[in-house]
């Protein structure tokens, strides 16, 4: 008992604070309550126990000092703590509210006033916009100005201006947009919040040249090259592939290309598409896309930046596309012709048998303001790895180019413009496919189809890791 009083009486006169006070006269009497405190406990206790008492006694003073400086280092970590917590989580309320401000400043630049809005049966919001205040002309070069005419069709085409009413689900309601507008899928906050930044939203990620193996891109797909061409034209199934996750898609497509694959790329592109980061579903949907530098900092999807024009108001660039296609049933293809318009030098869209979409000017472009060098059809889907394996995203009708009709997705009929404005078949055409295993591609000819292909596949099986 009386080696516990002699260490509580040691903690008492410690806890004073006369030992942690790093002055020198506080420090003299710390040291003399100390010796006190012991000898005291020395005198009170047997032999045996002094014995002890001096064997232990040094080390508890420095031990208990210890303890209090702990506590005390603890209580302002503690403290600071809280108080770097508490900055950390102002400084990201004020970030978060300075990206909403952002993203809704860029809205209203996209979201136009409009006449009429469309419900949608997907839940896509169409506004019937007026055409020439839709986003294209915020360019510069087109402030003030209204759309072309439409041009001269190539030869060898013989459309007859005729449209499915049900190509698109937001033309299930039976509404439409009035003459002098066009009918555009409204952004929402929540589609510009699933892109990685504000700046990315509406575009493609530059993919790594193809020949690499490191690419996240992969595809299969059909081309021409080596000649001047002025626009393609295809017929393309229409699938609902499975999409793994939000960071990937899949897309069925024409490439109109020029220049090299480095910095100077110019694509003009359109088809269907699944992307959930893009529209929040897995719904195929008709999109454009152009760039004139490699996916850098121009181009965009659709109507989501300044540049391409639409002239009509019953079809929706990004409105999901209806019907499909589905397995060992029914078929659903689009047509699609892209052309250089001999006269103004305009790259123009058709959908369909004659039905007019719009254009591309030309001076959004560097080479492609002279012509294409190459022309590609076919799949492409995006391979984020998941868990370390490849993934299972699906491309066309997500089984491989051996089912056939019915079972594999396919392009046909295609023709590419020639110098004269003509539409013309395909002569030395080659098809590739990045991971056969994975997705694969094979080509073929017959009076029917002209040049045609069958693509596609399931992306990871045993193949396929």
């Amino acid at each position: 008992m009386d080696l516990v009083g002699g260490v509580l009486e040691l903690t008492k006169s410690q806890n004073n604070g006369s030992c942690f006070d790093h002055r020198r006269r506080h420090h003299h009497q710390c040291t003399k309550s100390q010796t006190v405190t012991v000898e005291e406990t020395r005198q009170s206790n047997s032999p045996n126990m002094t014995l002890t008492n001096r064997n232990i006694s040094p080390i508890i003073p420095i031990f208990v000092c210890f303890l209090f400086l702990t506590c005390s280092v603890s209580q302002v970590h503690s403290s600071q703590s809280h108080k770097y917590s508490r900055v950390n989580q102002t400084f990201q309320q004020r970030h978060e509210l300075r990206n909403i401000k952002s993203i809704r400043a860029h809205l209203k630049k996209i979201n136009k006033p409009f006449l009429k809005t469309i419900q949608s049966p997907d839940g896509d919001l169409i506004d019937c916009v007026v055409s020439h205040q839709q986003p294209a002309f915020d360019h510069p070069k087109l402030k003030g100005k209204k759309p072309l005419d439409p041009p001269e069709r190539p030869k060898g085409h013989n459309p007859n201006g005729m449209i499915s009413e049900d190509f698109q689900l937001w033309g299930l309601s039976g509404e439409s947009c009035p003459e002098g507008t066009i009918p555009i899928r409204r952004t929402s906050e929540h589609d510009m919040l699933r892109a990685s930044s504000i700046r990315r939203f509406g575009r493609k990620i530059r993919p790594i040249r193809r020949d690499s193996s490191s690419s996240s891109h992969e595809h299969a797909v059909g081309y021409v090259t080596g000649q001047e061409y002025y626009g393609a034209k295809a017929s393309i199934n229409v699938w609902a592939p499975r999409v793994a996750n939000q960071y990937e898609f899949s897309l069925s497509q024409m490439w109109v290309i020029s220049g090299s694959f480095a910095d100077d790329l110019n694509t003009i592109e359109a088809g269907w598409q699944v992307s959930p980061e893009l529209y929040g579903d897995n719904y195929p949907r008709f999109f454009t896309y152009w760039t004139s530098d490699a996916y850098q900092a121009t181009g965009c999807y659709n109507l989501l930046c300044s540049g391409f024009v639409q002239t009509n108001n019953r079809i929706a660039i990004g409105a999901a596309i209806s019907p499909m296609s589905s397995y060992r049933g029914g078929q659903f293809d689009i047509s699609l012709l892209i052309w250089k318009d001999p006269k103004h030098g305009n790259w123009w869209l058709e959908f369909g048998s004659g039905v007019l979409v719009g254009y591309w000017p030309s001076f959004l472009f560097s080479h492609l303001r002279n012509h294409a060098s190459m022309i590609q059809f076919g799949g492409e889907i995006v391979n984020t790895r998941p868990y370390n394996s490849h993934t299972t995203t699906q491309m066309g009708s997500g089984h491989f180019s051996g089912g056939g009709f019915g079972k594999a997705s396919y392009f046909r009929n295609l023709q590419v413009v020639d110098w004269d404005n003509s539409l013309i078949p395909l002569s030395n055409f080659h098809v590739l496919a990045d991971h056969r295993n994975c997705y694969d591609i094979r080509g073929g000819i017959n009076r029917v189809w002209g040049n045609y292909f069958y693509y596609g596949g399931p992306g990871r099986n045993r193949r396929c890791l």
